[in-house]
């Protein structure tokens, strides 16, 4: 085991992300016009695509970070019935489950049942489809929906905050499923679907459109929120939740929902960019 690895485990992840979520929002221009800096130089951020396109007119790092984008800089695949990015980064992995296993990384793989915190939220998915999307601190980090949807529930499972950068996802068993996230539970005019926000170390931090900042808090335990006849239906390519700092985004979908496009490990992708088609829409 590396060093690097090794800080995975020993590190305090909940003590450090909770440093790093205050300090991400202290206004003090010194301090956060030199953490700007520090990520715009060395991940060449292009800022051309912001709303704001000064990197350094945020009042804090997180509002940088979280920073909306000019309306015209991402384009959805208008196809009836595409399936699309819900964020950009890089697809981690994408195909189908087998009998409820989801593949992470070579040697690795964990269940849907793990992932959502529930065998019965799983069984839907047992032969589905689901994609897997990586965002690095240079992108774009709020989330859209992959199509359209009407939220039923949201699950906020607690669990460690390990790394998601690939070092960490090749090496640490069931990654997905043990760091903290939220599942956002969807019916949509092909059936159930799920989008799972992954946490990250510094900072597992999760807001969506409808609830505002959900993680933290961290959760001791299971919490399930239900949003039934609420009517919160939300279109594909809409913007649905942000991340602070690290991130994942998987996307699951039942058995005969869709047909994925090919996509590659470490496939640059983008928010409104096709994945696949969908059926009976």
């Amino acid at each position: 085991m590396t060093f690097k690895l090794l800080l995975q485990y020993i590190l305090p992840h909940r003590a450090l992300s909770r440093v790093v979520y205050w300090a991400t929002r202290w206004t003090f221009a010194p301090w956060k016009n030199f953490l700007i800096g520090r990520i715009v130089h060395s991940y060449q951020v292009d800022m051309t695509e912001a709303a704001q396109p000064d990197p350094f007119a945020y009042p804090h790092f997180n509002a940088f970070f979280t920073r909306k984008l000019r309306p015209d800089a991402r384009r959805t695949d208008t196809a009836p019935g595409a399936l699309v990015s819900p964020a950009d980064g890089r697809i981690s992995q994408a195909g189908p489950l087998a009998d409820g296993r989801i593949f992470q990384a070579k040697g690795q793989e964990y269940t849907a049942a793990e992932l959502l915190g529930d065998e019965a939220a799983a069984a839907p998915y047992r032969n589905g489809r689901f994609v897997t999307i990586y965002l690095s601190p240079r992108d774009y980090h709020r989330v859209h929906m992959p199509l359209r949807g009407t939220l039923k529930e949201t699950v906020h499972i607690p669990g460690r905050i390990f790394s998601v950068a690939p070092f960490a996802v090749d090496a640490i068993p069931r990654l997905f499923a043990r760091n903290e996230r939220l599942a956002c539970h969807f019916e949509g005019a092909h059936g159930p679907f799920v989008v799972v926000m992954v946490g990250a170390i510094l900072v597992s931090s999760v807001a969506t459109v409808w609830d505002g900042l959900v993680i933290p808090p961290y959760a001791p335990s299971i919490r399930r929120k239900s949003f039934a006849g609420q009517n919160i239906e939300l279109d594909r390519f809409a913007e649905m939740a942000r991340f602070n700092m690290g991130s994942t985004v998987i996307v699951l979908l039942p058995e005969g929902a869709a047909e994925l496009d090919e996509l590659s490990s470490q496939q640059v992708i983008k928010v409104g960019q096709r994945l696949g088609e969908l059926h009976h829409i």
